[in-house]
């Protein structure tokens, strides 16, 4: 599989926090909490900022317990559960996010898909997993800072993928890292997993986010913030991959194992 870009070559690092870039993030904000939109609903920008979107669906995937349901939760600005309780079936979670392509300084809307399912309810279910996999555009892999099976199970969910859906994009995410005093994975390891996988590899919290000034609803913006480097680098290898995909980029050539 051809190896990913460089992060920030493709999509403009930090641009949301510019002043352009807030004016798009306008259109997902309500009073500075994130809006919520059904599988059918798109955001609704003013005609001199009106953009193409470009939609995608990504399967979570990982062990149960690792945080997939709460990942989901923060990259859509909802409350993180609290107690843990297995998905018991197929969630979908729809997510936008503007982004500025290097290339030619264009705004593009990016429409997630995320898909998650209890892990349970794929081996009870023949059916899901391939309802799950069927046309989708990327795989998150989720493992958790504090659980070593995790991480360890990541190879074998990686190679199952590669022979199942090749040259689809995969990321790979740590979740818990707010617990990284107890991790269970160290720094040795993750050096050694992204030599061996050339694969980008994310972190995120999962405590919950930053409340506004009432003490009980989200800030839809600080948010925004904690997330941001997961939907650009979920952008980023997208939009990279449909422009190979189409020929407008040279093909690099394969990684080889040594």
């Amino acid at each position: 599989m051809a190896r990913p870009p460089v992060p920030g070559s493709v999509v403009v690092p930090n641009w949301h926090e510019s002043a352009e870039g807030k004016e798009y993030l306008a259109c997902i904000l309500r009073k500075n909490r994130r809006r919520v939109f059904g599988l059918l609903e798109r955001p609704v920008l003013p005609p001199p900022l009106s953009i193409d979107t470009a939609s995608y669906k990504i399967f979570v995937s990982g062990k149960s317990g690792v945080g997939k349901t709460a990942l989901v939760a923060k990259l859509a600005g909802l409350e993180v559960p609290v107690v843990y309780h297995e998905t018991t079936g197929i969630q979908t979670t729809v997510v936008f996010w503007p982004a500025k392509l290097q290339a030619n300084g264009r705004v593009v809307m990016f429409r997630f898909e995320f898909w998650d399912c209890g892990e349970s309810a794929l081996k009870k279910f023949d059916h899901m997993l391939p309802a799950c996999m069927e046309n989708t555009d990327a795989f998150l892999f989720l493992f958790s800072f504090t659980d070593r099976a995790s991480f360890e199970d990541l190879p074998g969910q990686l190679a199952r993928i590669a022979g199942e859906a090749p040259g689809v994009v995969r990321m790979v995410i740590g979740s818990k890292f707010d617990q990284y005093m107890h991790t269970d994975v160290p720094e040795r390891d993750l050096t050694a997993f992204r030599q061996a996988w050339e694969l980008p590899l994310l972190r995120v919290k999962s405590v919950p986010g930053r409340r506004l000034a009432d003490g009980r609803t989200l800030d839809g913006r600080a948010g925004l913030a904690d997330v941001a480097h997961v939907l650009n680098g979920l952008a980023e290898q997208l939009w990279h991959q449909d422009q190979m995909a189409a020929g407008l980029l040279p093909s690099p050539p394969e990684s080889t194992p040594e």
